[in-house]
């Protein structure tokens, strides 16, 4: 097997053996799970139709957490856009649904796939099957880009994190936005270079990311910035589709959100001491919440 701990190297690989970025990511899984690319794939087609079914119950079922502090607001801008109350075009306004849809039935404590997290859950469906389904793609096409997506993940976990509580939110919805933007890129026919350089601009537009959970809980601002990560991808994908590049390399973003997250201090980074989770107004929800539960 050859495996890679860098997108370079990823890249690297495919390039030689004249195979796609999602085929490398395929072999490195056939080797370390000792499973056939068909039963492989089966999990990804199953990962995928997980992700379908969390946007359709997000949409239609009445979505509430157990705190009572989020939920309806996909409804919301789901509403909207069939009324043709749309600022940026119908789309647009299908992706933010989408993907609110998701990150409100995660914290509603439905089913949802963690990509890579469940903090991040709603960015790469609400984005890349949202894209996949208005261009028409087929579930084959989409399950590779879902491949290449989590090929991204894998460097971006080896080489610096994934984890909120270790590099603040950005190691959370930037990487999961870094990897829409890469998977989507690869979707309508990006090249390797391309693909790379989406990754790259969708991770530098979010560095420094804060994670401050309002109350300690992963709703507020949380969803909010799922919508706020899905519109980055698509603007980091379009602009590598177009032929913009990346000035900074995307192994070396990586690397960048690494030591930013390490130089975050701690009341940035999942624990509620700081940010918004040290406002006013999140004190009296904290406390109110807490008076409820006893």
């Amino acid at each position: 097997m050859e495996d890679f701990d860098t997108i370079e190297e990823l890249i690297a690989i495919a390039e030689k053996n004249k195979i796609s970025i999602a085929q490398v990511v395929i072999n490195r899984e056939k080797h370390l799970s000792e499973k056939k690319e068909s039963e492989i794939r089966e999990i990804m087609k199953n990962n995928l139709q997980i992700m379908r079914q969390s946007i359709k119950k997000g949409l239609e079922e009445d979505i509430k957490s157990m705190s009572g502090l989020t939920g309806g607001d996909a409804k919301k801008v789901e509403k909207a856009r069939k009324e043709g109350r749309t600022i940026a075009g119908d789309l647009f306004s299908r992706v933010i649904s989408n993907t609110l849809a998701v990150s409100e039935l995660n914290s509603s404590m439905g089913k949802i796939v963690a990509c890579p997290t469940a903090g991040s859950c709603g960015i790469l469906p609400g984005s890349l099957l949202t894209i996949a389904e208005d261009k028409g793609f087929s579930d084959q096409e989409i399950i590779d880009a879902l491949f290449v997506a989590s090929g991204f993940g894998v460097v971006i976990a080896k080489q610096a994190s994934v984890s909120g509580a270790a590099g603040g939110c950005q190691a959370e919805c930037g990487s999961a936005s870094s990897m829409t933007a890469a998977a989507i890129t690869y979707l309508i026919g990006g090249s390797n270079q391309q693909v790379a350089s989406a990754a790259a601009i969708a991770l530098k537009n979010l560095l420094g990311l804060v994670c401050d959970p309002v109350a300690g809980l992963v709703e507020v601002p949380c969803i909010k910035r799922n919508a706020a990560g899905s519109s980055n991808a698509i603007t980091a994908a379009e602009m590598a589709a177009a032929g913009v590049k990346s000035v900074i390399p995307v192994d070396e973003v990586i690397t960048a959100m690494k030591k930013v997250g390490d130089a975050l201090p701690d009341s940035l980074k999942e624990t509620s001491q700081g940010g918004l989770a040290a406002t006013p107004t999140a004190s009296k929800i904290k406390k109110d919440l807490l008076n409820n539960s006893l």
